[in-house]
Parts: structure tokens; C-alpha cells; sequence
């Protein structure tokens, strides 16, 4: 029950299609801002090198069928704004891990949660993974990271815990505020 290979979501606004080595540019300006990357387990990106090591790592993962990185294009424009991940799929509990990244120029114009609810809506469908749907979505924010936290929970996932100290990254020690989603929870909640 591996994720689709290939996948193409719509929304008003937003399309989210599998990520392509055509995206990197636009990728790099997302990636490149220590802002967006503030709270994420990676160092900005300095060059398209770092965006083509990246790819390769999405693709090797994607290629196990335990991942489905998607990339955010805004409709008007064709810009690359953002990605958006579904990982660490566990096929024997339908469950899987959310991860989402949003250009700075993007945020506060609900365009995450636009794309989240399209992608909510997908994952948690019939037929979306194999012949199943998924059952449980995760995700680990930063209690620092105060905009995720209050998207998560707009989106229905349900606050479930404190993991104290749980990551070790840049230099820092930091705990994670552990989210989830029930599929039964989502379905009114993902409208977008």
C-alpha cells in the first residue's frame, strides 16, 4: 500500500503536483530564507546543489513508495511557493507523518491551509494508498513555531503530547508539540 508515485491536487488557488527538478529555482528562494527554515531539521539551502541533493533523497524515498513530496504551484502566477510532504508511511496502521514548508511572501494568506485541506481531503480518500485510505496523520512542530501550531489545529489535527527535548538540531536542543488527525475527524475539517 505505497503512496501514489504520481499526483496531482487542485485547489482555488493552488496546484500541488509530485516534485520536479524544473521546481528547484523557486525552491531554492523557499528554502534559501533562514525565516521559512527557522524551525525545520535542515539548514537553508545556499545553492541549486543543495536543492538537487535534496531531490535525490525525495526521489530515493518516493521510489520506496514510504513518501510523496509535493510542491506548491500558485495558479496565477506558476511560482513554486511551497512543499508539502506525506512520509514515514506505515502501511500496516494506514498512518503517516505531514510535513509542509511555505515561501515567506506566502504566509498569513491561508494558502497552507488551502493546500493542506486539498491534500487532507486526497490522503484520507478511498484508494489513495493502494486500495485503502489512510487512517492517521502526524506531525511534530516546535512549540516555538506558533503559526504551524495554530494551522495544525485550524485543520482538526489534535494536540497529543509534549516530546521533551527531542531534537537536537543547529546547535539547539528543542522539545516538539506531537499532532494528529483521525480520518474520521478530517473529513468535515479539510473542506477547504
Amino acid at each position: 500500500m505505497p503512496f501514489p508515485a504520481q499526483l496531482n491536487i487542485q485547489s482555488s488557488r493552488l496546484a500541488m503536483r509530485t516534485v520536479e527538478e524544473g521546481d528547484l529555482p523557486d525552491l531554492l528562494a523557499v528554502n534559501g530564507d533562514d525565516a521559512v527554515t527557522q524551525y525545520l531539521p535542515y539548514a537553508s539551502w545556499q545553492s541549486l546543489d543543495d536543492g538537487r541533493a535534496w531531490l535525490v533523497r525525495m526521489q530515493k524515498l518516493a521510489a520506496s513508495g514510504s513518501s510523496l513530496q509535493l510542491v506548491l504551484v500558485e495558479k496565477a502566477t506558476g511560482r513554486r511557493i511551497g512543499t508539502c510532504l506525506l512520509f514515514r508511511l506505515d502501511e500496516g496502521s494506514a498512518r503517516a507523518e505531514l510535513g509542509y514548508v511555505l515561501g515567506r511572501a506566502h504566509w498569513g494568506k491561508g494558502l497552507m491551509f488551502e493546500a493542506l485541506s486539498a491534500v487532507l481531503a486526497q490522503a484520507f480518500s478511498d484508494g489513495f494508498v493502494g486500495s485503502g485510505a489512510l487512517r492517521r496523520l502526524e506531525a511534530e512542530v516546535n512549540p516555538a513555531n506558533t503559526a504551524s501550531c495554530r494551522l495544525l489545529e485550524r485543520l482538526g489535527f489534535q494536540p497529543e503530547g509534549l516530546l521533551r527535548q527531542r531534537w537536537h538540531v543547529k546547535g539547539l536542543v528543542y522539545d516538539t508539540r506531537f499532532y494528529g488527525l483521525l480520518r474520521d475527524e478530517a473529513r468535515g475539517a479539510a473542506a477547504p
